[in-house]
């Protein structure tokens, strides 16, 4: 598990631009209704990011965070996995929905074809909100949402860039992770990890960093030394500095990003 439902994520400096959010009910092309949360920044950066919750799936950390991303400039639209199995309507979900007992069944029901395809749906959102005002799209995720990250650097999904934190990169269950999968990857990756998470050690993270470099994908991972897998969150004040560095790297590589998608046009 990741985050609890009453968790905040950190704040990053001043807001550059004012925000507005909304939830939202999107359609998969199999017809499954889902629910999303679109936050978007009044004076647009042109770059939007796909923001994929931990195993709980859309909460209020994740509608916080995009807000906190769309004052910054960026267009964010966060998803939640269990459309299929739960219905739309997270909001109003029993309280201890997240606990394991009861999230068990609900993540059994998830199949890779359904959640690219509500990836897909979202995707094709975020990139016609306002016009199409995002001209470059990334991927943002956590927990799970960090591992599904990490394989949105597929082709099929033409994200500019994927960023992942504490997303775990082996294989799970005999399904073959990003460690495996490195070799479809075409779209660079940010990762970011704890040392002294217990459940992905830091030879894992080796191993995933070999496995791109391996496979020629651009990366940068990174370790922060004494951190839990969960640092990103505002209650942990004693790892706020590695708060604030992630933060500066996904503002950073998303900016880095667009650039490079556009460089000469």
């Amino acid at each position: 598990m990741c985050y609890d439902a009453d968790a905040t994520p950190p704040r990053y400096g001043a807001p550059v631009t004012t925000a507005t959010g909304t939830s939202l009910i999107l359609t998969s092309a199999d017809g499954t209704r889902f629910d999303a949360y679109l936050a978007r920044p009044g004076e647009p950066s042109g770059i939007g990011l796909l923001v994929l919750p931990d195993n709980r799936g859309l909460s209020g950390f994740y509608t916080q965070l995009c807000v906190r991303l769309a004052e910054q400039g960026h267009t964010a639209l966060a998803v939640d996995y269990f459309g299929r199995s739960a219905g739309v309507g997270y909001a109003a979900r029993r309280a201890d929905f997240g606990e394991l007992d009861n999230l068990m069944p609900h993540l059994g029901a998830l199949t890779r074809d359904g959640l690219y395809a509500d990836f897909d749906a979202a995707l094709d959102h975020l990139r016609t909100v306002d016009d199409g005002v995002c001209r470059t799209v990334l991927s943002l995720g956590f927990c799970m949402g960090g591992r599904f990250a990490f394989q949105t650097a597929e082709p099929r999904f033409r994200l500019a860039g994927a960023i992942g934190l504490y997303g775990a990169p082996d294989a799970l269950q005999g399904r073959p992770g990003p460690i495996q999968l490195a070799p479809s990857f075409t779209a660079p990756i940010l990762g970011m990890f704890g040392g002294a998470d217990e459940g992905i050690p830091v030879a894992t993270v080796e191993a995933f960093d070999g496995a791109l470099t391996a496979a020629g994908v651009p990366h940068d991972i990174v370790v922060y030394p004494g951190a839990p897998h969960g640092f990103f969150e505002l209650s942990a004040h004693e790892f706020a500095d590695a708060q604030a560095d992630a933060w500066r790297r996904i503002l950073a590589f998303a900016r880095q990003r667009d650039l490079a998608s556009h460089a000469g046009r």
